[in-house]
C-alpha cells in the first residue's frame, strides 16, 4: 500500500509520551495475547502524543502550502520557561492548563496533587447536570477527554472531589453542582474554548 506522505509526530514531554504508550500497551496486552497490529500501534503512538487517533494526527498536519508559508512567516517568541505562560492565569492554573492539549483533552495525569484537582475541574465541564449516567457512559466521556488511558483513576477522583456522585452500588452517576474558586474561572473558560474549537474542527 503506497504511503501518501510523511506524518510528523511531536511529543511535548517524552517522559509523559513513554508513560502513556506503556499504559496503552499494557492494556492491550491484558485484552489480547497478540502484539498490536500496525494500525493499533499507530493509534497508540498518536494518543501518546496527545491526539485522538492516527486520523486526528493526520488531520492536524499542515498542507504543503501551509508548511511553506510557515517557513516564510516570522517565528513567534517562545513562552517563558518559568512562571505563568497564559496572561490571565495564576501559576497553579497555568500549570494545570499545560496538562491539556489544544483540543482541551488531558494529556497526562499531573504529579502535583493541587494541579490534579485543577485538572479534574476541566473534566467536570464535560458532564451534563440534567442527566444520569451509567458507569460505561462516564467512562466514554472521560475517554474522549483524556489521552493516557486511565479513566478509572479519573472517575474515582471526580467522585472523591465531590464533582460527581455515585449511587446504587456504582450503577448511576450524576454531576454535582459545584462552585469553582475564582482562581479556576479563567482556566475553565480557556478549556471550554479549546473544547469548542476542537469539536468544530472534528
Amino acid at each position: 500500500m503506497p504511503r501518501d506522505r510523511l506524518i510528523p509526530l511531536q511529543a511535548e514531554d517524552i517522559s509523559a509520551f513513554a508513560k502513556s504508550l506503556r499504559q496503552q500497551l499494557s492494556a492491550h496486552q491484558e485484552a489480547n495475547a497478540a502484539l498490536p497490529g500496525h494500525l493499533s500501534l499507530l493509534n497508540m503512538l498518536a494518543r501518546a502524543a496527545g491526539h485522538r487517533n492516527i486520523q486526528s494526527l493526520k488531520a492536524s498536519q499542515p498542507s504543503t502550502s501551509q508548511a511553506a508559508s510557515a517557513v516564510l512567516a516570522p517565528t513567534k517568541s517562545l513562552p517563558p520557561a518559568r512562571g505563568p505562560r497564559h496572561p490571565d492565569l495564576s501559576e497553579l492554573a497555568d500549570r494545570a492548563l499545560r496538562q491539556f492539549d489544544p483540543q482541551g483533552r488531558l494529556m497526562r495525569w499531573p504529579s502535583r496533587h493541587q494541579v490534579q484537582r485543577y485538572a479534574l475541574w476541566g473534566l467536570w465541564l464535560h458532564f451534563d447536570s440534567r442527566r444520569r449516567y451509567t458507569e460505561p457512559e462516564i467512562n466514554e466521556v472521560l475517554n474522549r477527554q483524556h489521552c493516557f488511558g486511565d479513566h478509572c483513576t479519573l472517575r474515582r477522583e471526580l467522585v472523591n472531589m465531590k464533582l460527581l456522585a455515585r449511587s446504587d452500588g456504582g450503577r448511576e452517576y450524576r454531576k454535582l453542582a459545584a462552585r469553582p474558586e475564582a482562581d479556576l474561572l479563567p482556566l475553565l473558560r480557556e478549556l471550554r474554548e479549546r473544547s469548542t474549537l476542537g469539536a468544530t474542527a472534528d
